[in-house]
């Protein structure tokens, strides 16, 4: 049932997604720079939350528009409607739905549906990833140098020591191609299905992550915070790779500057 519903919410965000999407549709914008919210964001989630409350009305909610629906309950669903609503709005077809469960804080299921691209990737804890119903697994590249590279640049942290553009700026130096899709679901997902060896960000938030990170590490990767900590999506930075380039990517993003 837990599985039925979390396929059914992606898809119905999907839907909302497609509808919107090169269509005319209404943009706010939230606090801070370049933090648009559109008409699909809020159709999306509210598509999303009528599947999830209709099974599990008595579970804990976070979505990243609606925030916190607090419930006494070891279950949260951790939801973003779309990710990456910058491309959506600019008719790039490079977002998703994501979407994350937990079970006593521990995530135990994710899923992240790229409708553009029929791309449905489901994960499982101790069950494997799929990629629309096969199974996925992370490359197999042992060197930071000979990778490709996933990242993002928040708005914050750019000047901080180590920060955003000071590790982009030594990883394109030295040759490693490094990309920046716009939607760090995605991100992972690629990742977890062997497209990147590794991504790395300063700054995403639960609902950017909870699903992808799961996806990875079933996938048989590997996700740290920026230092090779445990990772919990509820702090900002993360490191995801295929496990093989991990500890020496964890060194190129806290060298020296």
């Amino acid at each position: 049932m837990l599985k039925n519903t979390l396929l059914r919410a992606v898809k119905a965000g999907a839907v909302e997604i497609q509808r919107f999407f090169n269509n005319d549709f209404k943009i706010q914008y939230k606090e801070g720079v370049n933090n648009p919210v559109t008409e699909a964001d809020h159709a999306a989630e509210r598509a999303i939350l009528s599947v999830i409350k209709e099974q599990f009305p008595d579970h804990f909610i976070l979505s990243e528009e609606a925030g916190e629906i607090m419930q006494d309950s070891n279950y949260k669903w951790i939801i973003d409607p779309i990710d990456g609503t910058i491309n959506f709005a600019k008719g790039i077809p490079l977002n998703c739905v994501s979407i994350g469960i937990e079970y006593n804080t521990e995530v135990i299921m994710g899923a992240v549906f790229n409708p553009h691209l029929n791309e449905l990737y489901f994960a499982e804890k101790g069950k494997g990833s799929v990629l629309n119903e096969k199974p996925i697994s992370v490359s197999s590249e042992t060197k930071v140098e000979k990778s490709l590279l996933v990242t993002g640049f928040p708005y914050t942290y750019l000047d901080s020591p180590n920060g955003p553009l000071q590790v982009f700026d030594r990883l394109i130096r030295t040759g490693v191609p490094v990309r920046r899709l716009g939607s760090a679901a995605i991100d992972l997902c690629w990742v977890a299905c062997g497209r990147f060896d590794g991504f790395y960000e300063h700054k995403l938030e639960a609902w950017d992550s909870a699903a992808g990170y799961l996806i990875v590490e079933e996938a048989s990767g590997k996700v740290t915070d920026l230092k090779g900590s445990k990772f919990s999506p509820y702090q900002h930075g993360i490191i995801a790779t295929n496990g093989k380039i991990h500890d020496e990517l964890i060194k190129w993003i806290n060298s020296p500057i």
